[in-house]
């Protein structure tokens, strides 16, 4: 078996350089007192020569004095001499904190002093740094575990105590710690149960939670005497997201269901701590067969080309130089180079399955999986990285891997790896240091390809932010780089989408996909203004498709529907729900020619027919979905049209108009359909005649429906309902209309998994929701002639047919402009006119000195709609071309025609008018209501002018 050779890095007797000896001048005037402590002037030399090279190890023989001065040069570790010196079981938790911060300063003093004066070699160094860490971690759980017995007792069942499993990954689990490191653990438990003997019984995943949150108080948390260790818990399942600890059970389902390639990485070093041999070699051999295969596994090189090409980038976004961990040639190269050999070979030659660098590499010369040329030199080389790679971190317990730029910094190095304190020297000294990384990052290249395989990757340079590996600081960093107005908030998004992504099973291949989209969609994100806003509303749409791999396939695939999901999504929260909930709809991304190309208005009719000759008339089911696909096929069409200027906004409306009356149609011949199977057809009646017509109102009648708008309808029938159907069980035909009226009420308002079709408003039917579903159109005359309020004439202005045979059209018609036309009181007429209108106001107004109500406004739209409408109800009967019209633009130009309307009023208002629908598409799209952030104070004017002009009095509340 090979040995770790020593790396030749040793201080030799040079004098200590003027700038280091005045820096450290005063902290060793404060040391003088401690001289006794030391056996002979060489100790105390020596000690003047750590204490100006390595502050660190100064601040701890300052600040503990007597006990740091005893232990300095001793050669026996804290872990094998004095496990429990020290230490009381009467600490609380305070106590505790200040003796961990104490012991462990002493002893890594301790550690650096005989390391930096070249006393103990390297491997013991390494084995030292872990054992510390094992015996710290395994005193916490003890202490953690006795803090927390009265209120919980202990966690105990019919077999006995059940133990904490704690997990050292990494450098911990290897056995190869470095001197200021963080220590990666995940923690778990054997089985199930509950505390007993305390105040409270609690399950044992919440008991251990609890004694976790503790440990990492003890010692993770930076107090005013420092911190052990930097604890890190972000390798455990589920990440950051996932519970401080899981039962083993837990474990294996995870690894087993939705282990990563990059956890087999981080679990090929994983040690179990502290427990007896037989807890052990259960919880091990839970992860060998995630970690190793029983194939040649060359999956591997891939999975690690791309987990180094994420170490380059963040190196490179760290603006780092000169680091010997993550560049190129550095310290994690040589891991991977064993690593992947492992996980290559493990499964079938057990001799890699081990923890220990210099064993795997030992292996690989061994198989002939490397030559033992290769070998030699990456154990040379990785002798020599990680004595510098400590020497920069014992200088000041720090976690770092790059070589200082300040020239003090540099001498310490340099001092303390055997160089003159020169500036030529460091410039030699940078020359070893490139040489040994050029070799490695060769032997690097040899195993995993050429450079071209790094350089030219197909990867997303943010891809790293994907990983839950990566610090928070970083992450920033990235996001701040590539544009991002907010990183906090777009990081925020990132984590909390990867939190949900790993909460959900997508399988191997969805997950290799979401590797793949979801840092494209970053990138494309950040070029965006609002990039926080297009990353929540996109992950949104992906959190609903992440089990359904041919959408994602569809998303990583084709950059053109990835290109209009996220344009999409970033212009509008609508359409992003609009996707999110029916995520089929992504299939029209796939051709933005087609996405954009909206039918002409007139072919709606044309074009859902097409859809619904695919299915059988009996399919109801089948026909309530596909009428829910065309609308929301439609609608996504119209939406992205006018987002992209691909339509002009006043068309926007009679294209959603349009497409409601051809779904209508279909709705009232599906349930016509329907009733004559089952009950037959009235007499004299069939599917061209149907003797049933439904008249649209509001926005649907006046040829404005906007994104979501509601359908206000009325249902007529011949007034000759006599008899009954002609079916094998027949009705009474006034019960079939009725039935006819309650079963397109119900297609249009029932929700399916396509959601609802329409909301329907049957309000405006005569004597309102007392009144009958379906009106014989006699009825519905004499009811407009005799009993209908002026604000039911109102609404008779924007009313119109949209399905019925010839006949029904003529006699509404006749209906509606006999009843328009019909003369008016003045003065009755311009009462209940205001009055309806300051109701109205008084009750939806929205009120916001920050935003604009462009509805109910004072000289908003609907006082231009007030103003169509009396308009045509007060001039009708001297103006009958007031009655052809049902939409307030065209009403408005025949005001301008005759003259009703000074000249240039009805322009403006027709202006107004235009700009207030434009903005209520706008606002509908962004989903805020009626509320606008514009100023409309010039059409407000406009408005308020032309009203104040026609009553009199301005458009105000009373």
């Amino acid at each position: 078996m090979l040995s770790l050779p020593e790396p030749g890095l040793y201080p030799r007797d040079a004098q200590l350089p003027s700038s280091l000896e005045n820096e450290g001048a005063s902290q060793w005037d404060r040391l003088a007192s401690l001289k006794d402590y030391f056996h002979s002037d060489s100790e105390w030399t020596e000690v003047r020569w750590l204490v100006h090279v390595s502050p660190f190890v100064g601040r701890v023989i300052e600040r503990y004095g007597e006990a740091a001065c005893n232990r300095l040069f001793n050669p026996l570790s804290y872990a094998r001499s004095s496990a429990s010196e020290g230490h009381s079981t009467q600490m609380d938790e305070r106590a505790l904190m200040r003796h961990y911060r104490a012991l462990r300063d002493i002893e890594m003093a301790r550690i650096a002093a005989l390391d930096l004066l070249g006393r103990m070699p390297l491997n013991q160094m390494l084995e030292e740094t872990s054992y510390l860490a094992d015996a710290l971690l395994m005193q916490a759980i003890e202490d953690a575990q006795r803090l927390l017995e009265a209120r919980y007792g202990r966690p105990t069942d019919a077999q006995g105590e059940v133990p904490l499993i704690v997990l050292g990954m990494g450098k911990l689990g290897g056995r190869e710690l470095n001197f200021s490191s963080d220590i990666d653990l995940i923690f778990a438990f054997l089985r199930h149960g509950e505390t007993s003997g305390g105040r409270q019984s609690v399950p044992f995943e919440l008991y251990f939670g609890k004694v976790v949150q503790l440990l990492t108080r003890l010692l993770g948390e930076h107090t005013a005497d420092g911190q052990p260790f930097r604890i890190d818990l972000r390798l455990r399942p589920f990440g950051q997201s996932g519970p401080l600890v899981s039962s083993v059970q837990a474990l294996i389902d995870y690894y087993h269901e939705q282990g990563r390639m990059w956890e087999r990485y981080a679990l090929v070093k994983a040690r179990v701590i502290g427990a007896d041999q037989t807890v052990r070699d259960e919880v091990e051999a839970i992860f060998r067969p995630f970690i190793y295969r029983r194939y040649l596994d060359y999956s591997a090189i891939d999975a690690l080309r791309k987990m180094k090409l994420m170490i380059n980038q963040e190196a490179r976004r760290k603006g780092v130089s000169h680091n010997i961990k993550l560049g190129l040639g550095g310290i994690r190269e040589i891991e991977f180079i064993a690593q992947v050999f492992q996980l290559i070979r493990g499964g079938r030659e057990f001799e890699f399955q081990t923890r220990s660098l210099i064993e795997a590499l030992s292996v690989c010369e061994k198989h002939r999986t490397l030559d033992a040329a290769a070998v030699d030199d990456l154990l040379q080389s990785y002798a020599f990285l990680r004595k510098v790679e400590h020497v920069l971190q014992e200088v000041n317990d720090r976690q770092t891997q790059t070589l200082p730029s300040d020239f003090e910094s540099q001498q310490r190095v340099l001092l303390a790896c055997g160089y003159e304190a020169t500036p030529e020297a460091w410039e030699a000294f940078l020359g070893r240091v490139s040489e040994v990384m050029a070799t490695v990052h060769q032997h690097f290249l040899d195993v995993i390809g050429g450079e071209a395989d790094l350089l030219d990757s197909e990867d997303s340079e943010y891809a790293v932010l994907w990983q839950d590996m990566l610090a928070d600081e970083t992450a920033l960093d990235v996001l701040s780089e590539g544009g991002a107005e907010d990183p906090n908030t777009a990081w925020e998004a990132i984590q909390s989408f990867r939190d949900v992504a790993r909460k959900r099973p997508s399988g191997p291949r969805g997950r290799e996909l979401q590797a793949q989209l979801v840092p494209i969609i970053i990138e494309h994100a950040l070029s965006q203004k609002d990039t926080t806003t297009v990353l929540q509303r996109t992950f949104g749409v992906l959190a609903q498709i992440m089990s359904r791999t041919t959408y994602l396939e569809l998303l990583a695939e084709n950059q053109s529907a990835r290109k209009q999901l996220i344009f999409l999504c970033g212009s509008s929260p609508w359409i992003a729900h609009l996707l999110a909930k029916f995520p089929w709809l992504l299939d029209e991304l796939i051709d933005p020619v087609q996405l954009y190309q909206l039918p002409a208005v007139t072919d709606y009719h044309q074009h859902v027919g097409e859809y619904m000759m695919r299915l059988a008339q009996d399919d109801i089911e089948g026909q309530m979905d596909t009428l829910r696909h065309v609308k929301q096929i439609f609608q996504l069409k119209v939406a992205a049209a006018d987002l992209n200027e691909g339509v002009h906004l006043m068309r926007v409306s009679d294209h959603l108009t349009f497409l409601a009356e051809a779904i209508l149609e279909h709705v009232v011949l599906i349930a016509w359909r329907e009733l004559v199977h089952k009950h037959g057809t009235p007499p004299g009646r069939s599917e061209d005649d149907t003797g049933f017509a439904v008249i649209a109102y509001g926005k649907l009648g006046g040829y404005e429906l906007g994104y979501g708008s509601d359908l206000d309808l009325v249902f007529l029938c011949e007034d000759d309902i006599s008899g009954q159907t002609d079916g094998a069980r027949p009705i009474d035909v006034q019960q079939f209309y009725l039935r006819l009226a309650q079963k397109v009420l119900h297609l249009c308002t029932t929700r399916t998994s396509g959601g609802v079709l329409y909301e329907v408003d049957m309000r405006l039917r005569p004597s309102g929701q007392s009144g009958l579903l379906v009106v014989r159109i006699g009825t519905y005359k004499e009811y407009l002639q005799k009993d209908a309020w002026t604000w039911e004439l109102q609404a008779l202005v924007r009313a119109r047919m949209i399905f019925g045979t010839t006949s029904m059209y003529e006699k509404f018609a006749a209906i509606r402009k006999n009843v328009i036309c019909r003369a008016r009181g003045e003065e009755e007429l311009r009462e209940d006119v205001l009055n309806m209108r300051w109701k109205m106001r008084n009750h939806l107004w929205q009120k916001n000195p920050d935003f604009t109500d462009v509805k109910h406004v004072p000289g908003g739209m609907t006082d231009i709609e007030f103003l169509a409408q009396y308009l045509v109800l007060r001039w009708s009967h001297e103006v009958p071309d007031f009655a052809v019209w049902t939409d307030n633009i065209r009403i408005l130009e025949t005001a301008d025609t005759h003259k009703v309307l000074p000249a240039g009023v009805a322009s403006g208002l027709i202006a107004a008018y235009q700009e207030y629908r434009i903005e209520t598409h706008r606002l509908a799209l962004a989903e805020r209501g009626a509320l606008s952030e514009r100023d409309f104070s010039e059409h407000q004017h406009v408005v308020s002018n032309a009203w104040e002009a026609l009553f009199g009095e301005p458009p105000q509340a009373s």
